[in-house]
């Protein structure tokens, strides 16, 4: 394979968000095993139905699509208030009472459907990405990002240490704390702090939680078991206006 010769935008065709749902079908459903109401196992297409209220931010391989294979090999969803509207909620309530965030009078940008091509992970890619991502929040003026992370499973005894590192550590001041429905809720606080080995917990946290962890980012109260996915969820929220300098200047690419 080439050295990656990356660029990223919002998708601008049907072909492109084809191949960001495909590169989604081979993360989730065959790496993770998750499955849905529309997902496409014959075309291999992982999609639900805020795909057409979303904006699909891509990855794009331009070497890769020069030797004849998918383009798209990272992808982030984007689903503003407009579009949460539209489909008569974000993704994340079926999850999360957002209450709390909805009413809080700022702008919100929920983050969805974030994945890399096995390839590209531990590279620069996501920095990409991050960096897309930074430019799309400063032209929106976006003050609030969230949305639902997973650790791959639903046994909580399993997660035990992360989670309780979580939630002893990161969580949520109260005007931001979104909280788990009642249905799939699961205690985050499974261990005690004092007897909880943090460093062997944040060994556990999947890397995209801990890359927002870096940034400032925190979690609502509980967890939520998401079994068609095989998953348990939380919710991060990151209040860009709070994140510290040094965090903000790598979030944007300028060191």
């Amino acid at each position: 394979m080439r050295a990656p010769n990356f660029t990223v935008r919002l998708a601008t065709s049907d072909a492109d968000v084809l191949a960001a749902q495909r590169l989604r079908y081979r993360v989730f459903v065959e790496e993770l095993g998750s499955d849905g109401p529309l997902v496409d196992h014959e075309g291999r297409f992982e999609r639900d139905r805020f795909d057409a209220v979303s904006h699909h931010l891509v990855l794009i391989d331009e070497a890769r699509e020069a030797d004849g294979h998918e383009h798209v090999v990272g992808v982030y969803r984007l689903l503003d208030e407009a579009g949460a509207s539209a489909a008569g909620q974000f993704y994340s309530e079926g999850e999360y009472d957002l209450g709390k965030l909805k009413s809080s009078g700022r702008r919100l940008l929920e983050l969805g459907r974030s994945c890399l091509h096995p390839a590209y992970r531990g590279g620069a890619g996501m920095f990409y990405l991050w960096n897309a991502l930074a430019e799309v929040i400063r032209e929106r003026q976006i003050e609030v990002l969230f949305g639902v992370a997973s650790f791959h499973g639903t046994e909580a005894t399993k997660l035990a240490a992360p989670l309780s590192l979580l939630r002893h550590r990161h969580l949520a001041p109260e005007t931001l704390r979104v909280t788990a429905r009642e249905e799939n809720f699961q205690r985050m606080d499974l261990i005690a702090e004092a007897e909880l080995d943090r460093r062997a917990a944040m060994l556990d946290v999947p890397a995209l939680i801990k890359a927002y962890l870096r940034l400032g980012g925190v979690v609502g109260e509980g967890a939520f078991v998401d079994h068609a996915f095989n998953t348990t969820d939380v919710c991060l929220i990151l209040d860009t206006q709070a994140m510290p300098p040094r965090s903000r200047a790598i979030y944007e690419g300028r060191i």
